[in-house]
């Protein structure tokens, strides 16, 4: 199998991240000296235990949450700058749809308050719907599709700008296994067409292992890395690659990972 490489400039480089929560009960301290070098056009998953600060380092790239120590650089800009300049699109763990609005007007709000003129938004709601495959569906109000389908048309508004990096949080956690294995396997066929850098947040070893060219294991609370995996599998990865030797020694990496974080 030929490993799947990206270009070695690092889109993402945090250096030495820290982020200390203030609260009423003290000081939370939910990142502690994250380094990491996130290439172009790879596919970084995000796994380890609920409250290791997956979430909290990607609202930090997202410009969302403020590092209280460390460096982080988003195109080589500051994450707040990133923002300002719609270097990235961003899902949510729920699909977050206005009900009143239907599939196309969800996607394109976006663009409205970007300003593009009707004409341009057309045209990219199309092309970001056949990219997710929901084509047809632009009339359709948000409760007339399912909950795969909804959490397609929340990727199609956050490609609607077409920025080069997509950050997605957690975007399948609430879908059953069949409905997911489908999602998992159109993201990857959206990444190898839009070849854009992709930031994902999950809690499922086999779903790290399955889409991602680099796996980054993080520790309990304060959330450190412990390990980056490389992946040595090919781009184009069908389903059941997933029984295959390869795989299943990824996925041990990665569950030794997981465990070596609780006993640091």
């Amino acid at each position: 199998m030929t490993p799947q490489t990206t270009t070695d400039a690092p889109v993402i480089q945090a250096k030495h991240l820290d982020l200390t929560f203030q609260t009423n009960d003290g000081p939370v301290h939910a990142l502690k000296d994250v380094s990491l070098d996130i290439p172009k056009g790879s596919f970084v998953s995000f796994i380890g235990p609920s409250g290791c600060g997956k979430t909290t380092f990607l609202r930090c790239i997202a410009g969302l949450e403020t590092p209280t120590g460390g460096t982080l650089t988003v195109n080589g800009m500051t994450p707040d700058e990133a923002r300002r300049a719609r270097a990235y699109g961003y899902v949510f763990q729920a699909a977050g749809l206005y009900p009143w609005r239907t599939i196309g007007r969800n996607v394109a709000l976006p663009l409205e308050i970007m300003g593009y003129s009707k004409t341009e938004q057309a045209e990219r709601v199309a092309k970001v719907l056949d990219l997710v495959e929901l084509s047809g569906f632009d009339k359709k109000f948000p409760w007339q599709l399912s909950g795969g389908m909804q959490q397609r048309a929340s990727i199609a508004r956050a490609l609607a700008f077409d920025a080069d990096i997509l950050l997605m949080d957690e975007p399948f956690g609430a879908l059953d296994e069949i409905v997911r294995d489908r999602l998992n396997e159109e993201v990857l066929r959206l990444w190898a067409r839009t070849e854009k850098t992709i930031g994902f947040v999950t809690h499922s070893i086999p779903e790290a292992v399955y889409l991602s060219t680099h796996i980054v294991v993080m520790s309990p609370r304060p959330g450190r890395i412990t390990d980056v995996i490389h992946s040595p599998l090919p781009k184009e990865r069908p389903l059941d690659i997933r029984d295959t030797p390869e795989f299943i020694e990824i996925a041990h990496r990665v569950r030794e990972g997981l465990r070596a974080g609780y006993l640091e």
